[in-house]
């Protein structure tokens, strides 16, 4: 959902924020992060090439010379009080109901948000547990399921498998958490096509604009079965919709001006995030929405990963070859 890497990347362009004492401490506090790195180890996809800087070139704050990839996943967690009263339904238990590869060009000047289908069945490879030994190889899983058996470090290692791109970091958003923030924001507008009448997400929607509040806003990143045909890729394009409204909103919103405002915000991002640990920090996570900063929603471009329906199941799907793997060498 927001899950979406708009969170991911709107969340970071408002942790400016550089403030000391126990504001600091909290807020760094907040960040929860897993070691991917040192559960994978080397056998992965090479890192990008970094671009040397020509002669002569320098400026004070250069951009990075080299791209950055980032798997943003939505964890959807439907237990608990606070869960059931945004909708969450009866189910226990954490998911990854979403999931996006975000590419973000090695000049910070335009990004590519990738989501994969929740649905697709894939071929989920062994994956160390956190409990010691490893999960085993599985052929024609649903992709979500490697969140579910490994958490974030077979998310990660899937996405890999799968793509032949390397992870450089990892974003968790809690879907809980997004609903705060999309508050802290004072709201989200957001344009639908169609008429939205989804029990299950608990939204009803008139088709036209909308000003959204953070439970609505997350209805929507839920809703499936009250648009198009029911799958996972109606729910995508509502994910999608939703990513550039968040930008748009933050970017139309001058946190600087209130300070209670830009903690409430930064207190909703970073209560929501699990990183992995090269972005367990306020610096760090400021340090790349520095960089980020020249980014605008129309910089932006949204796709989803080319996919068919499954041979051996009309409720999944597999991705479509050569169109996926042709997208995914586009990101290397």
């Amino acid at each position: 959902m927001l899950k979406a890497a708009g969170l991911g990347l709107a969340g970071l362009l408002v942790l400016g924020i550089g403030t000391a004492g126990w504001v600091y401490w909290h807020l760094n506090a907040n960040i929860k992060s897993v070691d991917i790195n040192s559960a994978l180890g080397d056998d992965r996809p090479a890192k990008a090439v970094t671009t040397p800087t020509p002669s002569g070139t320098a400026s004070a704050t250069p951009l990075p010379t080299e791209a950055v990839n980032i798997l943003v996943l939505g964890s959807d967690s439907r237990s608990g009080k606070e869960n059931q009263a945004l909708g969450g339904g009866s189910s226990t238990g954490a998911r990854s109901d979403t999931a996006m590869v975000v590419h973000i060009d090695a000049g910070r000047t335009e990004a590519t948000v990738v989501s994969i289908p929740r649905d697709t069945l894939v071929t989920r490879p062994s994956c160390p547990l956190s409990s010691g030994g490893s999960t085993a190889v599985a052929y024609g899983a649903m992709f979500n399921s490697a969140y579910s058996v490994g958490g974030p470090v077979c998310a990660v290692k899937t996405v890999e498998s799968i793509t032949d791109v390397r992870m450089d970091h990892y974003i968790e958003i809690d879907f809980s958490g997004f609903a705060k923030l999309v508050n802290a924001l004072g709201g989200v507008t957001v344009t639908t096509d169609e008429n939205i009448d989804d029990d299950d997400s608990h939204l009803h929607l008139k088709a036209g604009t909308h000003h959204l509040d953070g439970k609505q806003a997350l209805a929507l990143a839920r809703t499936r079965h009250g648009i198009g045909d029911g799958s996972d890729l109606g729910r995508i394009g509502l994910q999608q919709k939703l990513v550039k409204a968040l930008l748009e909103q933050i970017s139309s919103t001058n946190l600087l001006t209130s300070p209670a405002k830009l903690y409430s915000v930064a207190d909703a991002i970073t209560g929501s995030l699990t990183t992995d640990t090269g972005l367990d920090s306020l610096t760090e996570l400021m340090s790349l929405g520095e960089s980020l900063k020249g980014l605008s929603s129309d910089q932006v471009k949204t796709v989803t990963m080319p996919v068919v329906t499954a041979p051996s199941n009309p409720n999944r799907v597999v991705a479509k070859e050569p169109a996926a793997s042709e997208l995914w060498e586009s990101l290397r």
